[in-house]
């Protein structure tokens, strides 16, 4: 039995007892409110986001048992310890929180909150991007609206939402308006990447722009800045028929009428007609000795005539390219939804490990810039749980891991 298929089954293996135990734990909706439908009603979705705000607070956006969006922060002095969740209002919206569809929180200037998601549509695979935005630090958010201009109900889905330094919010997400129509004789591999932009805080939108073509159609989207604080991406893509590595390219180079440079990030040379759920993670490296970016992500290649499917680390040069001397597995097989966090020469990869019901939340610590690593396990759980969400505020870096009791905040020590 080959790798693939170990990594499936533990995939199913584990939604399966979590489907069981989320029935069982689902608490009755609140006076006054009508539990929301959902695609998969016996199912709790434990899947977050999480970031610092500029006071140092740790906040963390989700859904409870009964469906509802929630945010609910840690204070910077004990990061852990949390405020009551403050439910938020979305109407009838259905909202996507199930692995790499999650929502997500980010904190721009002049007290800007913006946060995100995704509500599946009526057709499978359908879904409209929503955002909900404070100007007052989060105390009120106002009523969530789609943020893209294209309204067809097909793909727009996994986005990612970042400010970048001179604070412009990006939102980036994987969209499926130029496929040709059912029928045509013309092909298209995978979906693509389009992106908008806002000055002021999400009050309101740029065009809708295409930033490439074919990519994988439902892995996440990951950015991290570059020295000047403008913001790169790097994603799941189809190179060729059906080779499904990753592209890089930067958000500065893109506009409607020059479309940005797409740089090949990794060379896996996996031969697959389908999308693996498992995008990359990204993070800047500019450290003394080089000045690039680390990134993780999952894929199989051959080795020795054989397929090996393996979570990968490697560094890339300040373009994008692979610094291919650099590439490492992770010193675990059962490593899935690695992601990567970096400041100067202290770099964190964070990934869980599953095998039967267990479940191990493991760090692999670096003080020299990715050069050499140790291992360290940050927690274990027997229950269901999220994939590792990184948070970092300059060189504090932590890891929220939410479980189906808590959510537990590991602080990054090297």
């Amino acid at each position: 039995m080959n790798q693939l298929w170990i990594f499936l089954s533990l995939t199913v293996c584990s939604w399966a007892s979590f489907a069981q135990l989320s029935a069982q734990t689902v608490s009755a909706p609140a006076a006054g409110k009508s539990e929301i439908k959902r695609a998969h009603p016996d199912r709790i979705q434990l899947a977050t986001g999480a970031a610092f705000a500029p006071d140092g607070s740790l906040w963390m956006v989700g859904l409870n048992a009964n469906n509802r969006l929630f945010v609910q922060s840690s204070p910077a002095h004990a990061l852990g310890v949390w405020s009551n969740m403050k439910l938020l209002e979305t109407g009838a919206d259905e909202i996507s929180a199930d692995g790499e569809n999650r929502p997500k929180i980010a904190f721009g200037p002049h007290g800007w909150v913006v946060i995100s998601y995704t509500q599946p549509l009526t057709k499978p695979y359908t879904g409209f991007i929503r955002m909900l935005r404070s100007s007052d630090g989060g105390k009120i958010f106002g009523a969530p609206f789609t943020l893209h201009q294209d309204r067809q109900e097909i793909t727009h889905r996994f986005e990612s939402i970042a400010f970048d330094r001179q604070g412009v919010l990006h939102t980036l997400w994987v969209d499926k308006r130029d496929m040709p129509p059912r029928g045509a004789a013309q092909k298209y591999a995978g979906a693509a990447i389009y992106r908008n932009e806002s000055a002021d805080g999400g009050a309101s939108f740029g065009s809708d722009i295409k930033l490439a073509d074919h990519s994988c159609e439902c892995c996440r989207i990951a950015l991290a800045p570059n020295p000047q604080g403008q913001l790169q991406a790097t994603w799941r893509h189809v190179f060729g028929e059906q080779t499904r590595d990753h592209a890089f390219a930067s958000l500065s180079s893109s506009n409607a009428l020059h479309p940005a440079k797409v740089v090949r990030s990794s060379y896996d040379e996996w031969q697959i007609n389908a999308c693996p759920h498992h995008g990359p993670g990204l993070a800047p490296d500019f450290g003394a000795s080089h000045a690039g970016y680390h990134t993780v992500w999952f894929g199989i290649r051959k080795v020795q005539g054989r397929d090996e499917a393996a979570m990968r680390y490697a560094r890339l040069s300040s373009q994008g390219e692979p610094m291919l001397e650099t590439v490492r597995t992770l010193p675990d097989q059962r490593a899935e939804h690695a992601d990567v966090m970096a400041f100067e020469n202290n770099v964190a990869v964070i990934w869980r490990s599953s095998q039967a019901t267990a479940t191990s939340l493991k760090a692999w610590i670096s003080k020299d810039g990715g050069r050499s690593f140790q291992i360290k396990i940050l927690g274990q759980t027997q229950g269901p749980n999220d994939h590792p969400r990184l948070a970092q505020s300059g060189s504090r870096m932590v890891v929220v891991w939410r479980l189906m009791q808590e959510a537990q905040v590991h602080e990054i020590n090297f």
